[in-house]
This record gives structure tokens, C-alpha cells and sequence, in this order.
């Protein structure tokens, strides 16, 4: 099968995805549904759904096959990899300080793994890529929200403090998709079975949570304009969409990895900017247009780059 062709399948694969997208955009654009409803669904998707989903398969974990935990190294150290050339490139490039700096770099590391990522792999690689992601988002929350605060911290006023240390970490903590993993788990080790009745209801409230999670996505989208800072916005989607998922491959190679985790990693990296990127944004009042505009533009190219990744990918293999 020739990569042309290879693509295209790739390419018509996702395409349902991104139509998902593209109908809660529309939804909000067209139908002009009230910020109310996307405000709720949203809450639902990740306070209920998507938790409840993970808590259905990590309940499940010993059933899947093993997660090799180096994808851990590979993900989060292309991260930290890339983290630095952004605030590189933030610094000689935009002249930015260093608090922006630190946003700019986010913007280009930080991918939208629960709303997009979990449901695009699930639907690409199937439900023994789940662990793999679910490893990947437990970690994600904890070190991307305190290498942020750390180095925004730092930047202001020059010292760090144990208190927003462990304010971070309660917040992780405090997160309803890491709880539902967590739970899940615990009831998978405790070897404690659930009744029938329990295990189908969170099967059944699973299987909407992906789907849901897409057009709630377009919904809020339906919210951000590009405007400003569109320099700044081109250069954190070519980091975030190209050189963050070559950099893992990169590393996921040199450890070795399996080929599906590999592919795990890889396209996590590609995904579009996650929305906790733009509260991070709004929550150190940094970049806040710029950020906003990626998330938009970035969400739309990946329904591009992400099928050509995964067709470099299976070509690749």
C-alpha cells in the first residue's frame, strides 16, 4: 500500500472525529444554542462521562495488556525537551519574559488528551491503547501544571514557594478524570467484582463519552475569534503539531519502545492545544489571545497532521 493511499485511509478515519467537532461548532455558530448549555455539557463530559469511562476500562486494566511505563519518558521528556527550545524561541524570537515565555512554551507542549486525544486513539489504535493514554493523563495533569507554575512563579518573583507547590498538586488530585482512573484501578487490584447492573450502566455511560467529549469541544470552540497575536499563535501550532510528536518519536525510538506505544505517544504529542492550556492562560493573565487563537487554529490543522502522522507512522512500522 502506497503512503498516498496510506494517508488517505488515515485521513478518512479521523475524518468522523473531526466532524463531531465540526457539529458542535455549528451547533453554537448557526443555532446559537446559549453558552449555558456548552457550559454544562462540558461540566457533564468531564465531571461524569469521561470518568466514568476510564473508571469502566482501568477497572478492567489486568484484562488489557501491559503498558510499558517508559512511554512515560518518551512523552514527558520530549515535553521538557520542547519546553525548553519554546522558551528559547520565546526569549531570541518574540523577546518575551520570562512568565510569557513560560505560556508560550505550554502552548507548544500542553495537548488536549481527554477531550481529543483519548477518544482519536481509543478510535484509531482500539481499547488496548487505553492504559497507555490513561498513564499519559494521570502524569499529564501533575507535571505539566506544576512545571507551569514552578516556572511562572520563578520568572515573577524569582523564588518559589511550598505553597503553590502543593496547591498544584491538590488540584491534580481533586481532578474527576484522574479519580475515575485511580478508582478504576483500585477496583481492578482489589479483585472486587462488580455487580452486572454496575458494569453495564458505566459501559453504557462510557460509550457517550467520546462522542460527547468531540462536540463539546466545537461547542466551546464556538467561543474563541483569531485575532491577536497570530505570529505568536503560527509558531506555538508548528511546535505543538510538528516538532513536539517528532521529538517523542524520537525518543520513543531510542528506548525502544513497542510499536503501540510508540504510536500512543506520538499522536498524543500531535494533538491540538489543550483547553486547560487557555485557562492556565487566563488563570496567570499570559497571552491570553495568542493562546486562545492556537487553540482554534491548531484544533482544525490537526485534522490534518494527525492522520499524516499516523500514516508516517504505520509506514514507518
Amino acid at each position: 500500500m502506497g503512503f498516498l493511499q496510506t494517508l488517505w485511509l488515515q485521513f478518512l478515519s479521523t475524518l468522523p472525529l473531526f466532524v463531531l467537532i465540526l457539529f458542535g461548532f455549528l451547533l453554537i455558530k448557526i443555532l446559537k444554542w446559549p453558552k449555558t448549555i456548552t457550559d454544562s455539557l462540558t461540566k457533564f463530559t468531564f465531571s461524569a462521562a469521561i470518568p466514568v469511562m476510564l473508571f469502566h476500562i482501568m477497572s478492567h486494566f489486568s484484562e488489557q495488556p501491559t503498558a510499558d511505563y517508559r512511554l512515560l519518558f518518551a512523552f514527558f521528556g520530549g515535553t521538557f525537551v520542547v519546553f525548553i527550545l519554546g522558551r528559547w524561541i520565546a526569549a531570541k524570537c518574540f523577546k518575551l519574559d520570562g512568565a510569557s515565555g513560560t505560556m508560550f512554551a505550554m502552548g507548544g507542549i500542553y495537548s488536549n488528551n481527554v477531550f481529543v486525544g483519548l477518544p482519536i486513539v481509543r478510535a484509531l489504535l482500539g481499547d488496548e491503547a487505553v492504559p497507555s493514554v490513561a498513564l499519559v493523563v494521570v502524569f499529564s495533569a501533575l507535571i505539566l501544571w506544576t512545571l507551569a507554575t514552578i516556572s511562572i512563579e520563578f520568572a515573577q518573583i524569582g523564588k518559589l514557594s511550598t505553597s503553590s507547590f502543593k496547591k498544584a498538586i491538590k488540584s491534580v488530585f481533586k481532578n474527576p478524570v484522574i479519580l475515575g482512573i485511580l478508582a478504576g484501578l483500585i477496583v481492578n487490584y482489589s479483585q472486587l467484582p462488580l455487580p452486572t447492573f454496575v458494569s453495564k450502566s458505566t459501559k453504557m455511560l462510557g460509550d457517550m463519552a467520546a462522542p460527547l467529549s468531540l462536540v463539546v469541544l466545537g461547542m466551546g470552540l464556538a467561543e474563541y475569534k483569531i485575532r491577536e497575536g497570530l505570529k505568536l499563535s503560527s509558531f506555538i501550532c508548528l511546535i505543538k503539531l510538528a516538532i513536539l510528536p517528532f521529538v517523542i518519536y524520537i525518543i520513543a525510538r531510542l528506548l525502544n519502545l513497542p510499536t503501540l506505544e510508540t504510536q500512543v505517544v506520538v499522536l498524543l504529542g500531535s494533538m491540538s492545544i489543550a483547553i486547560n492550556c487557555y485557562i492556565m492562560s487566563r488563570q496567570f493573565n499570559l497571552l491570553q489571545p495568542a493562546i486562545a487563537s492556537s487553540l482554534l487554529i491548531s484544533t482544525v490543522l490537526s485534522s490534518i497532521t494527525t492522520p499524516l502522522i499516523l500514516a508516517i507512522l504505520t509506514m514507518a512500522n
